[in-house]
């Protein structure tokens, strides 16, 4: 009888890169759950004996989904595969009963290994894939979301590695957006807060764009001190300390998307955009720079930290048949 397996995961792309990366021979059927409420729905069918888990979903993230595995004692042999890297991350899916952990973009031979290594895989007569999901079309949309994902928590672990905390990582928006869709899109990030904003630019061939960080005033105290800035002499310090975060989580995201679409990245350095104001007011003058824009929106926050801050890559409209390009093999995976 074929083992019940099932892949829930947010992204069609990485669905579908699952599915594909398991042994031809598993005599398996195979399930797909795009949140972690479908995903417990399915294992409580027993439709999912073996489940392979994302972190960062949408309704129910993976997270919630071990904890009601644990509490409810379901029979579910659960391996996380997911773009959060940070070690904590590692940890946490541990305690909470993950048999093993495999960073986005999945890595075949280690899947193989944790399949043989805790008797999971044993070669069979077919490979059967049930669900029509199987044949699901993946959108380009859907395939820029999903290598965001990856280079958000490449960006996360970073500055978490540099703080010595946990970051908690939200599903990256990406939208194609005109000039005044972005100016309201902007806008409605701090509302009535005060903010402060660096930007840089950055450029590869025939990609061009400029990420902007977004922070808010409230939480500067809390980012000096887990800069250790605190003792420090300077009429600059939030000026250093908007650099040095922005550095970390642009350098890092563009490092994660370049790696992944095989191009490189040219980083300019940040500037400041404006301090202590509106949103609208720090952005007015640079709204005629943004005419159709591919955007990518990651809200990164701190743990026990009143700390948040808003990473913004905007790509120029020439950018965005490049990027689609370079993004179609990953369709064909």
């Amino acid at each position: 009888m074929p083992l019940p397996i099932l892949i829930c995961d947010d992204s069609a792309l990485a669905r579908k890169q699952i599915a594909r990366s398991l042994p031809k021979d598993w005599d398996i059927t195979v399930n797909f759950a795009e949140n972690g409420k479908i995903g417990l729905e399915t294992i409580r069918q027993k439709k999912g004996d073996i489940v392979f888990l994302d972190l960062n979903m949408p309704i129910m993230d993976g997270y919630q989904v071990l904890e009601e595995i644990q509490r409810d004692d379901l029979p579910a042999i659960v391996i996380v595969i997911s773009g959060d890297i940070q070690p904590e991350a590692h940890r946490r899916v541990k305690e909470l009963g993950a048999i093993d952990f495999i960073e986005k973009p999945i890595n075949n031979t280690k899947l193989m290994t944790i399949l043989e290594q805790y008797g999971i895989y044993k070669p069979g007569s077919h490979h059967s894939l049930t669900s029509p999901e199987s044949l699901e079309k993946v959108s380009i949309r859907d395939v820029l979301q999903e290598v965001s994902n990856i280079a958000m928590g490449r960006a996360g672990d970073l500055l978490g590695r540099l703080l010595d905390v946990f970051i908690l990582l939200p599903i990256p928006n990406v939208n194609t957006f005109e000039s005044s869709e972005l100016h309201m899109a902007l806008t409605n990030i701090a509302k009535d807060n005060t903010v402060s904003a660096v930007t840089q630019g950055f450029i590869s061939s025939g990609i061009s764009g400029e990420a902007i960080v977004i922070f808010h005033d409230s939480n500067f105290d809390d980012m000096t001190k887990l800069l250790k800035y605190e003792n420090m002499i300077s009429d600059h310090l939030e000026l250093e300390v908007m650099n040095d975060i922005s550095n970390i989580l642009v350098g890092a995201f563009l490092n994660g998307l370049a790696e992944q679409l095989d191009i490189h990245f040219s980083q300019g350095q940040p500037s400041v955009l404006g301090q202590h104001g509106k949103v609208e007011d720090l952005i007015k003058s640079r709204q005629k720079d943004w005419q159709k824009t591919l955007t990518i929106e990651v809200s990164y926050s701190i743990q026990d930290h009143d700390i948040k801050c808003d990473l913004l890559l905007l790509f120029t409209e020439e950018s965005i048949k490049v990027i689609q390009h370079k993004i179609g093999y990953l369709l064909d995976q």
